[in-house]
């Protein structure tokens, strides 16, 4: 496989992509987009009026809760990441421009659809790396425990999306219905499959370089989001092949589970006291007609 990359000079490429640093073009796209989706949620404008530091709280976990929750799951401060003042700041003034800009415009820009598809390309190349730097770190902790640098890349790049339900108790609304793990969206699954694929190229098992791996799963999920987007779709490129895997392995049907195949329930019958009273009143509309 490195050959067939060889020939298509992907190497020399991945090699500089690879070099590109983040902040603060990428970071930037990466905190508008979150802070985006935020503002999103039902009742976090409301919050922003009531209770600023309460929506200051739930912007800074849209934007830093995977590197919160993998601290925690390796042993470290959930605030080490604070401690880099011109994130905090660089996120900060977004969350303050998109959601107290005068007229809406900060907002208004960023959403225009042109600008966001290029802003949430540039997010999933944050993301790519997030992930990868999550399996990295995770080897280095702990170098045979290949579960944990699935489960430390995974949640490196969906903790934001799984912590969602602490983030809401913030902004005052508990929806359990909309966990993340029973409720999984692309990104939280791409970052799965993703932790899993760089879990298996940094335990050689995979013949491709770091370097090519991010630049080849950076461009995967730059274009699935931006087409999804563009698009409006909420859908998933893996749910063909999940729903094939789950009838082989699970035996759930392709389209959902056993219980699709039961017969509807009978209607309940009316009641025979409803019954007679919407045959008196009809038998009362037909007197009163006849009688004019």
């Amino acid at each position: 496989m490195e050959d067939v990359l060889g020939l298509l000079n992907v190497g020399d490429i991945a090699n500089a992509f690879s070099k590109m640093g983040m902040f603060p073009v990428f970071d930037l796209a990466y905190y508008i987009v979150s802070i985006l989706y935020l503002k999103y949620e039902p009742g976090s404008v409301e919050v922003s009026r009531r209770s600023p530091v309460a929506s200051w709280l739930c912007a800074m976990l849209y934007c830093f809760g995977s590197y919160i929750l993998a601290d925690i799951m390796l042993g470290s401060s959930p605030l080490d990441y604070f401690q880099h003042n011109s994130h905090i700041l660089l996120a900060s003034a977004v969350w303050y421009l998109i959601f107290y800009c005068p007229l809406n415009l900060f907002y208004k820009c960023v959403a225009f659809l042109p600008v966001k598809l290029v802003l949430v390309a540039l997010k999933e190349v944050v993301r790519a790396r997030k992930i990868a730097a999550g399996v990295h770190h995770a080897h280095h902790a702990y170098h045979h425990g290949y579960f944990v640098m699935v489960i430390v890349g995974y949640v490196k790049g969906s903790g934001v999306a799984l912590m969602s339900n602490f983030e809401q108790l913030l902004r005052g609304t508990w929806r359990p219905e909309t966990n993340e793990i029973l409720n999984m969206s692309f990104p939280t699954k791409a970052s799965l499959y993703g932790a899993m694929l760089f879990t298996l190229q940094e335990a050689h098992w995979l013949p491709v370089s770091k370097t090519t791996l991010i630049l080849l799963f950076t461009l995967f999920m730059a274009t699935s989001k931006v087409v999804m987007t563009a698009r409006h779709s909420h859908g998933s490129p893996f749910a063909l092949i999940e729903s094939w895997i789950c009838h082989v392995l699970f035996g759930s049907p392709l389209g959902g589970g056993e219980e699709d195949h039961h017969p509807p329930p009978a209607a309940v019958p009316s009641s025979p006291l409803k019954t007679k009273e919407e045959l008196s009143e009809g038998a009362r509309k037909r007197r009163a007609k006849k009688a004019e």
